[in-house]
């Protein structure tokens, strides 16, 4: 695969400081062709108009943000709107439907707008509208045409959402299109950032529209029905929505655990009520399968549990699993990621960083982490971005010679790790599971 410059720079800028990149990655994507066709197929039924969901199951570096980015990717390059939110314990709780709602609007992606879409949707929307219109007989240089076009967009609206759209989308969005027609973009722009979840947003803006307050949490999942069919009139195939690093939900306090995996399970719940959504979540096994996770709420475990017969599972259960890395996979990895790398050098860095270096490498940062390859590829891709760089630019280095490595920048799970403790401190109650809310 050819990248372009500025995705190849992309890429080993997100490397060497240690996170997933968000574009380029089919091009250093090893031992994962499994679990894309079963992505590719969820994309299938989505298009089909079927609203699915699937869990990422794996360990600690195996990759699983790797895999949801590259779903992204592969979602868009599919003609399917995205977002990519990841659970936080400050400010995004999975029972916080407004707070979802609005991770969700803030990461709204297209291929052609990579962040805060909605804008770009609407208008895609609003042109198709008004090209119906016209092929409707209406003349689109006659004074009544933008009060067509209005109407016409609460009443295909209304029919998208089979009347369940909020009153306050309707009217937010009819103001949207009032205020651009008017050649007020800022002021259309605070409504579209209302729509958004957005709280901040003056109460002189609402008022044109006629509306009052924020979205609230027991409304969001109606306004995200309303936003995934406004994207697909818009002339999109759905909506990916990954949410990643579900795991955090283990440490929080209890009783946000509880709320989180029940809202969880009404998000599963609800998913085949929205026809052309995918819904992608991450997690680690522990959070599935102890009882101060998923096992702990017993609707949820029963509707995603993962089956595993002789160490074989199906990729079309709830739960995808990916498996750990190994060192022939991280070798493949690291040669592809040789081979992508700008090199002012080309023969220098081909005649040092042999694959028998790797093999070195792979051991010596292995070491600390008790000989588990499986949880070492960040460590490991930052130093080998680092090695890299380092030969381009010095004639002197030899890496082989350099072989040292200490552990940086360390996340709290590669710390455990390290100190060979659990994912998280153990509290009293675990193994009681969590009270069923509706």
């Amino acid at each position: 695969m050819v990248l372009a410059r500025r995705d190849v720079e992309h890429v080993f800028e997100r490397l060497r400081s240690g996170t997933v990149p968000e574009r380029g990655l089919d091009a250093f994507a090893v031992g994962i062709d499994r679990q894309r066709a079963e992505v590719a197929r969820l994309f299938e039924l989505a298009k089909n108009g079927e609203g699915v969901f699937k869990f990422l199951r794996g360990g600690y570096g195996c990759g699983k943000t790797f895999m949801a980015r590259l779903a992204v990717l592969e979602a868009q390059a599919r003609n399917f709107a995205t977002s990519f939110a990841v659970v936080s314990d400050n400010d995004f709780h999975l029972h916080r439907f407004d707070e979802l709602y609005r991770k969700v609007m803030q990461e709204l992606g297209t291929a052609s707008c990579p962040r805060g879409a909605l804008g770009d949707i609407v208008d895609r929307w609003v042109a198709k509208v008004e090209d119906a219109v016209v092929a409707g007989g209406a003349d689109e240089s006659a004074p009544e045409f933008d009060q067509l076009v209005e109407k016409r967009l609460q009443e295909d609206l209304a029919s998208l959402t089979g009347g369940k759209a909020p009153p306050d989308m309707a009217r937010v969005l009819r103001a949207v299109f009032t205020l651009k027609q008017a050649g007020k973009p800022a002021d259309a722009g605070a409504l579209l950032s209302w729509l958004s979840g957005s709280q901040n947003v003056a109460g002189s803006h609402k008022k044109v529209a006629g509306v009052k307050g924020d979205i609230a949490s027991h409304d969001a999942l109606d306004y995200l029905h309303g936003v995934v069919e406004i994207v697909k009139a818009a002339g999109y195939a759905g909506l990916v929505i990954v949410i990643d690093e579900a795991e955090t939900i283990l440490r929080m306090r209890q009783d946000v655990r509880g709320k989180s995996l029940n809202g969880l399970r009404q998000l599963c719940d609800a998913a085949a009520q929205f026809h052309g959504l995918v819904w992608i979540f991450t997690g680690t096994p522990e959070f599935f399968d102890t009882k101060r996770g998923v096992a702990g709420l017993q609707p949820l475990h029963e509707r995603i549990e993962f089956l595993s017969h002789g160490g074989v599972a199906s990729p079309r259960q709830p739960q995808l699993e990916l498996k750990p890395f190994n060192g022939p996979r991280l070798r493949e990895v690291a040669m592809k990621l040789r081979e992508l790398y700008p090199a002012a050098n080309r023969q220098r860095i081909e005649g040092r960083v042999t694959p028998a270096y790797v093999d070195a490498l792979i051991d010596k940062v292995t070491e600390g982490f008790r000989g588990d390859v499986g949880v070492v590829p960040r460590q490991f891709l930052r130093r080998f971005v680092d090695v890299l760089e380092l030969v381009d630019e010095d004639e002197a280095f030899d890496p082989a010679v350099e072989l040292g490595f200490t552990p940086e920048a360390v996340t709290e799970d590669e710390r455990r790790k390290l100190a060979g403790e659990p994912p998280y401190d153990a509290e009293p109650g675990d193994d009681k599971g969590y009270a069923i809310e509706m």
